[in-house]
């Protein structure tokens, strides 16, 4: 399958509209979520390690999965990574990893997942029990966000009490979502949510900031 990230990373880190989308979900995430230096974290679609770099210091270990080698290229080539990020170009949906994580955390990358039904199923699978979610991606729009044409988007965003639902069906609890940003478009907003849930049976760990 073609890389269809190559070109766009070799510029992405330097998309001031990148870094502040990635900031301020990073940001949301850290609110929400009590993070632990025992803890073993995936970031899905990891892109090149912008939301993980937020989080390397605080965790055990992080196992950036993408399918784009020319973006975890760009992240394995960070000093600051080293030693503390796996990085893994693999299609987990098709070719699961033989690991168990304590969190599975996602900026923008589950639009390009076709089925997401399916993206969810292999979440649960990869977590351990009481273990959590933090995935961020846009709210449902009207296929303006991307320019006409782009490809590898399936979805215009997600409509939260749908997205919900799926979840739920997939054995999380404690779902709740939180806007962890809004882009700025030329003629319209574009709210992004980050979805929170733990995994079955389990405690939420949550933080109690609002």
């Amino acid at each position: 399958m073609a890389d269809l990230f190559n070109e766009k990373a070799q510029t992405w880190d330097a998309d001031d509209r990148i870094r502040q989308l990635s900031a301020a979900i990073s940001a949301s995430i850290l609110q929400h979520v009590r993070l632990d230096a025992q803890m073993t974290v995936m970031d899905f679609g990891a892109g090149t390690g912008l939301i993980s770099a937020h989080m390397a210091p605080r965790v055990k270990k992080i196992v950036a999965v993408d399918v784009s080698e020319a973006m975890l290229d760009k992240l394995a080539a960070k000093p600051e990574f080293h030693g503390k990020i796996q990085v893994q170009c693999q299609n987990i949906i098709e070719q699961p990893l033989d690991e168990r994580f304590d969190l599975i955390m996602s900026a923008m990358a589950m639009h390009h997942v076709q089925d997401t039904d399916r993206m969810l199923e292999r979440f649960a699978e990869h977590l351990k029990p009481g273990a959590q979610i933090a995935l961020a991606d846009l709210d449902e729009e009207d296929g303006s966000f991307h320019p006409e044409g782009t490809e590898g988007v399936y979805h215009a965003g997600f409509e939260r009490n749908a997205f919900k639902a799926c979840l739920e069906r997939h054995g999380f609890e404690d779902v709740r979502f939180v806007t962890a940003h809004t882009v700025s478009g030329d003629e319209k907003d574009f709210p992004v949510f980050l979805a929170l849930a733990v995994k079955g049976p389990g405690t939420a760990r949550y933080t109690t900031s609002s």
